[in-house]
């Protein structure tokens, strides 16, 4: 096995534990750190599918950013007085049976696949100019009108958030 489907194959699994504590963990500072390590597990790979510019938005956009949103709610809002309650017992059958079948799934699916598809297609892409040539022409040829009609549901939600934070004062 290539050591770049090994360097895959822990990336991904580091991920999906991380993300298993994410939704599974009490305290939501620890669930937040977990994020962090999925986050920086996704741009890990980016790396590895030679698209370094994916990995470095991915560090400061979600493991930055986001993240910092998300401890600054974390922080804000009072949860002393909310207790979460475990789930049903009767779920948790029917939980272990369809995560089972999922375990199944991915290993038939990682014994049938060699390696990952992505893996040795990164001669090709510097070729053609890099990635972040390829991510440009994508963006503003195939998807213009996408990109563009996103950019102004954005502008509409700032002036929006902007206008109901001004009534409040």
């Amino acid at each position: 096995m290539a050591p770049q489907a090994i360097v895959f194959y822990i990336l991904a699994s580091v991920c999906a534990v991380s993300a298993v504590m994410v939704v599974t963990r009490r305290n939501p500072v620890h669930a937040a750190l977990f994020l962090v390590l999925a986050f920086f597990c996704v741009a890990g790979i980016y790396v590895l599918m030679t698209a370094e510019f994916l990995a470095a938005v991915q560090v400061l956009v979600y493991a930055g950013g986001i993240i910092v949103l998300f401890l600054f709610v974390i922080m804000l809002v009072p949860l002393e007085g909310t207790r979460l309650s475990p789930p049903p017992a009767r779920h948790l059958g029917l939980s272990m049976a369809v995560s089972g079948l999922l375990a199944a799934v991915l290993i038939f699916a990682f014994r049938k696949a060699p390696s990952p598809p992505f893996l040795g297609k990164a001669a090709t892409l510097t070729a053609g100019g890099g990635n972040m040539e390829a991510i440009g022409m994508e963006l503003y040829q195939r998807y213009f009108l996408p990109f563009e009609i996103a950019s102004v549901l954005l502008l509409v939600a700032m002036v929006g958030a902007v206008v109901l934070a001004r009534h409040r004062v």
